[in-house]
């Protein structure tokens, strides 16, 4: 990650970012917008306190490209939907604003599924983003754009959020670390809600040295976010401290349903281990086949709520074919909504309805209990777990848009480690024999996140020393 300098100019970086975003804009369509009066303009505040001096922060000059459902002043905050056309925000979420203390500068608004409601970036209202080895298949979903931005090296970072497989899955299909932090790690304030329960804010990266050090500016407890933990990211954990690990192996998901060249990625990685001297442990997680089923009743019911202030009387698109008040919400919600967004509001409204409380959600607000208490179990006998992100690579835009449920079976590795509030991080893991990008991902405990980051980078240091050149030692550890 380079950071501007005397010798290089926070304008050169941010300059170099833009027109490769111009570029790639045009056959990848990345960007719902593109900041490049301001983050010129901010570029250069930095070279000038740069020479005088100053400390400029650990980011000094780095662009970075924000997934379009963070709050912030520059461009307007769409969540890539229609119903927020027109919506400028007078707040800037707290992750922003860590980052920019440190110097990064935003070059643009990254597309997603409008509202981070997908797994292919095909439910933005301004159309897919599409993937940066293929472009006849999709990115992922829901931060395609954020994941193309990084993996096209237009940027260094880009934020994401992820509420069940929305940076791991992106992340996967274009080849880069993406990491989803532990439940309340980085505050969601300013963050557009999805489902309130497993939203996190994470970012994607070419090594896990860089996120780690997004992690360290943006971690900690936020009193503008409830659901925060109190600071504990990189603090030592003599749990981990034992160079050799135990890698936890699920049963339940090597079976056909899985791609064989995923599969294959999966046994390799084992055998790497393995001859790196970890001790690999399968588990067996039956509670896991529920997660699914779970995660589409929970979060649809958030869903549900969280878009009911989406109605057009204070804020973003509102619908001019109504006379009355009632026709002004139904307008609006129609038109502004798309589909995918109308069928979470529906299926939510739906399971929290009287009658159908207890046949749905609760059970699988019971089923997420069992989930949790599986998860707990298997870390008492391993220290992390490796997994595939998703059943198959990058799919074929069109593919699977018009049927949900082939669309949601994408998330069926993903979605419990949300459920469960658990650190996971996706790990490139090679190509296909077309080319495609594929991926794994490492699970760990609750507040392990620096532990895993610290072991994806001990797995993969060969490649990608010295990423960092003034963070060597990056993972020292701290009292």
């Amino acid at each position: 990650m380079k950071t501007a300098n005397k010798e290089i100019t926070a304008v050169s970086l941010v300059q170099a970012a833009l027109e490769k975003a111009h570029k790639f804009q045009e056959t990848h369509h990345i960007f719902t917008f593109l900041n490049d009066v301001e983050a010129i303009k901010k570029a250069a505040e930095i070279d000038e306190r740069i020479k005088k001096g100053e400390n400029v922060g650990r980011l000094a000059g780095v662009p970075y490209a924000l997934k379009d459902n963070f709050l912030s002043p520059e461009g307007e905050t769409t969540a890539s939907a229609h119903i927020l056309q027109g919506f400028t925000s007078p707040v800037t979420a707290t992750a922003v604003e860590k980052l920019e203390k440190e110097g990064a500068i935003m070059i643009g608004r990254t597309n997603l599924d409008a509202f981070a409601h997908g797994s292919s970036t095909e439910n933005s209202y301004f159309g897919p983003t599409k993937n940066s080895k293929d472009l006849e298949r999709v990115a992922g979903g829901s931060s395609g754009g954020s994941a193309v931005a990084v993996a096209l090296d237009i940027v260094s970072f880009a934020t994401g959020t992820d509420t069940g497989g929305s940076i791991r899955q992106p992340a996967t299909f274009n080849g880069i670390y993406g990491l989803k932090p532990t439940y309340g790690t980085v505050s969601r304030y300013g963050v557009v809600a999805m489902g309130s329960s497993t939203d996190c804010v994470g970012f994607f990266a070419q090594t896990p040295e860089d996120l780690n050090l997004l992690m360290e500016i943006t971690a900690g407890q936020d009193p503008k976010d409830m659901t925060t933990l109190p600071d504990f990211y990189g603090k030592d954990n003599e749990k981990f401290n034992d160079p050799i690990k135990k890698i936890g192996i699920i049963k339940d998901f090597d079976n056909d349903a899985v791609a064989p060249s995923i599969r294959k990625a999966l046994a390799d990685k084992v055998e790497e281990l393995k001859a790196k001297g970890h001790e690999i442990v399968e588990l067996n997680m039956p509670a896991l086949k529920y997660a699914l089923a779970a995660y589409y009743i929970i979060v649809p019911a958030e869903v549900a709520s969280n878009l009911s202030r989406h109605d057009g009387v204070r804020y973003g698109f509102r619908s001019d074919k109504s006379d009355n008040l009632n026709d002004l919400y139904e307008n609006t919600r129609n038109e502004g909504f798309m589909s995918e967004n109308k069928r979470r509001i529906m299926t939510g409204n739906f399971v929290l309805s009287s009658g159908f409380y207890d046949a749905y959600y609760l059970k699988a607000a019971k089923a997420r209990t069992m989930i949790i208490n599986e998860y707990d179990d298997a870390f008492e006998k391993c220290d992390f777990i490796l997994t595939p992100v998703s059943p198959n690579p990058a799919f074929k835009l069109g593919e699977k848009v018009d049927d949900p449920v082939a669309m949601y079976l994408e998330d069926m590795m993903s979605v419990s480690v949300n459920l469960a509030g658990l650190p996971g991080l996706a790990i490139p893991a090679g190509e296909t024999e077309d080319g495609l990008s594929l991926g794994l991902q490492l699970v760990g405990p609750r507040r392990s996140d620096a532990d895993l980051l610290k072991f994806a980078a001990e797995m993969d240091k060969d490649s990608h020393a010295g990423s960092i050149d003034s963070h060597a030692d990056i993972f020292g550890g701290k009292d």
